[in-house]
């Protein structure tokens, strides 16, 4: 492999780091044993979380040994928000999102070899801490005048809501997370979003004043924008989460699928494990062709398949083709089905009516009348069979799984209709 800091960059992966030299230096001395924190302040992690799941993945691969930290503690908390207080969890609601978010980081790194990955839990050094050592042995080490020009709590500290002591805290526990680290498993490097670079370098200050003779890094990644202006990992449905639950394997797949043009080569070296070589090719078709989104599908097959497997992914390309006349509709698990047309437009009636009928109600046309152009023109179809006469009306046989109708206008327009009292 090419040097990692240099593969990182290539990838468009440092914003922020404590010195790149001397952590080139210690890449090539190696293995470097360095961290990510996730806090489990959900039920799942998102896309964010994955650019650093990845991330950590990319350097594990490079022959260092990863710790991945999931905050039973600091999940009890928070970090600060950029505009107001963070509602607290219960104890034993966090207790069972930690166990959620270590089930979705585990399949992602490797748990074997020389450089095998750890799992780690902040509470295991901060449950049995007195406020009194709290403060005599961790907090001593911290100036207020540095925690308040912090750029979270800055940001907090001017607006109408302030900050809570709480939240105002929550830099201290993260540098103890680094400095216990860096004493339990010689950890000397620490990843997060570059968002959180203040929270990171409050571990490697604290390092420094406990262990002055330490050399410990901090790197950062940038916060991925959208060439269009959204929030990367937002749809209209909402977050983009990596638990099936919550986002469909359907639904991820087609975030992927609809990636705008210009983001998708950034997406691929942030996210995608294939070579230089395979993602300049693919960069090129993007720009050749873009209308085959070749690039749009590798990464959306890539990364489907590494979060939600190869078996979930098969049955997405299939439900995706279905849709539009490339397959058997009939043929795609009830689920499956279920969670594409959840992302389609899609109306719930009683019983079948015609067709002219459900195609206004859904809204791939304007009126009944011009569903009956549509008719006569040849291009309406439901479950990609063409329609023929202006005065249809489905049977109960033709509903899918006995309750799912595809209607589709032309190649590209799609909806569904839920009979839920056939």
């Amino acid at each position: 492999m090419t040097d990692i800091v240099d593969e990182l960059k290539w990838r468009g992966l440092i914003a922020l780091s404590t010195d790149e030299d001397a952590l080139r230096k210690a890449f090539a001395d190696g293995p470097v044993t360095f961290y990510c924190g996730f806090d489990p302040t959900a039920p799942s992690l998102h896309l964010g979380n994955l650019v650093q799941i990845l991330t950590m993945r990319r350097i594990q691969e490079a022959g260092n040994r990863p710790l991945a930290l999931v905050g039973g503690a600091t999940g009890l908390i928070g970090d600060p928000k950029p505009t107001a207080e963070r509602t607290l969890n219960a104890p034993e609601v966090v207790a069972g999102w930690v166990e959620r978010l270590r089930a979705q980081i585990e399949p992602l790194l490797h748990f074997d070899g020389p450089n095998a990955a750890v799992m780690v839990n902040n509470l295991d050094w901060t449950q049995g801490l007195s406020a009194i050592e709290f403060l005599r042995d961790i907090g001593k080490h911290f100036r207020v005048n540095k925690m308040i020009a912090k750029e979270a709590v800055s940001r907090r500290l001017n607006s109408d809501a302030g900050i809570s002591y709480t939240e105002f805290s929550y830099q201290i526990l993260q540098g103890m997370d680094f400095l216990e680290l860096y004493r339990r498993h010689g950890c000397t490097l620490q990843t997060g979003g570059s968002d959180q670079w203040g929270n990171l370098t409050s571990g490697t200050d604290l390092i420094h004043r406990v262990e002055p003779d330490a050399v410990v890094h901090a790197l950062g990644t940038p916060l991925i924008t959208k060439a269009d202006g959204t929030k990367f990992g937002k749809t209209e449905s909402g977050t983009v989460w990596l638990d099936p639950e919550m986002t469909t394997p359907y639904a991820f797949y087609q975030f992927w699928v609809n990636a705008d043009d210009r983001d998708v080569s950034k997406f691929l070296r942030i996210f995608s494990f294939r070579s230089r070589e395979e993602i300049e090719e693919l960069e090129r078709q993007t720009q050749e062709r873009p209308q085959a989104r070749a690039a749009q599908r590798a990464l959306a097959e890539e990364l489907t398949t590494l979060v939600h497997g190869a078996e979930q992914t098969a049955a997405v390309i299939a439900a995706s083709r279905a849709l539009f006349g490339q397959g058997e509709l009939a043929e795609l698990d009830e689920r499956t089905l279920a969670a594409a047309l959840s992302e389609v437009p899609h109306v719930q009636v009683t019983e079948p009516a015609p067709v002219v009928d459900l195609f206004a109600e859904v809204g791939l046309v304007a009126s009944k009348s011009a569903a009956r152009r549509t008719v006569k023109e040849g291009g309406a179809y439901v479950n990609n069979v063409k329609v023929t006469a202006e005065d249809a009306v489905p049977t109960a046989e033709d509903l899918i799984h006995g309750r799912w109708l595809v209607l589709r206008r032309g190649k590209k327009n799609l909806a569904a209709v839920e009979v839920t009292g056939a």
